[in-house]
């Protein structure tokens, strides 16, 4: 477990500047590599940190979680709470849940060895890819796949066979995300979406034409939501959702 939360911390570049003074670079490297493949080898080394929150974003599930938390709030009516920052935390520290097996292989299979000389550095890659690619096979819509795969000038899957290329699998992945994240917030805004109806028809009938429908409907959403355990069972379900 400690290994999936430091994996993930690194992954996500949480410690910003800490997390490149903590790596030893040079162990990442041959030793008898020339000074320019270092300094190359650097530079790319820092490069993936510096985008490392936008892989967060693209190769895991943090983008289906944060849709459908944020889905959560706007049906509430809540524009502010939670805030931003818990919203996201919430999202991150799921993400390294669900993803703690792909975090773990990682670590085990490219990361450890890199560091310990075992492998070089373009089977290192690899090795870290790979349980990545997996997880977002597994979890993309085919459709997807097929519609960038037939947007290229060729075809990218008949070349590589069945290992899908991360051209086409990374942004596939992410449409497939945004699509569920967004089917899961039309589930949760429903039922919100009905009490203000009757709310507001209530409202009407009773004829308090100036009394705005959400200062009632407001505090009626938020007990609904309280009674029927609503965190637990939207945690559940988005965790459930990816098997």
């Amino acid at each position: 477990m400690m290994r999936t939360v430091l994996f993930g911390a690194m992954y996500a570049a949480l410690a910003g500047p800490a997390v490149a003074q903590g790596i030893d670079v040079g162990a990442l490297m041959p030793q008898g590599a020339p000074a320019a493949g270092r300094i190359v080898q650097i530079v790319a080394v820092l490069t993936v940190l510096s985008v490392a929150p936008s892989l967060l974003v693209m190769a895991t599930c943090f983008t289906r979680l944060v849709v459908a938390l944020s889905f959560l709030r706007s049906g509430l009516g809540l524009q502010t709470t939670p805030a931003n920052l818990v919203v996201v935390s919430l999202a991150l520290f799921m993400t390294m849940f669900v993803m703690a097996p792909t975090f773990d292989k990682a670590w085990n299979d490219g990361v450890k060895p890199a560091i310990e000389n075992q492998i070089g550095e373009r089977e290192a890659f690899e090795r870290i890819v790979e349980p990545f690619r997996t997880f977002m096979a597994r979890n993309v819509r085919e459709k997807d796949l097929n519609l960038l795969d037939g947007l290229a000038h060729d075809s990218i899957r008949a070349k590589n066979g069945d290992k899908i290329d991360m051209r086409i699998l990374v942004p596939a992945f992410m449409m497939s995300e945004l699509r569920r994240g967004f089917e899961i917030g039309f589930l949760i805004a429903l039922p919100f979406l009905v009490i203000d109806m009757i709310v507001a028809t209530l409202t009407m009938a009773m004829g308090m034409m100036m009394l705005p429908p959400s200062i009632i409907s407001l505090p009626i959403k938020v007990l609904f939501f309280v009674l029927i355990d609503g965190w637990s069972l939207l945690v559940g379900s988005l965790i459930r959702s990816y098997g």
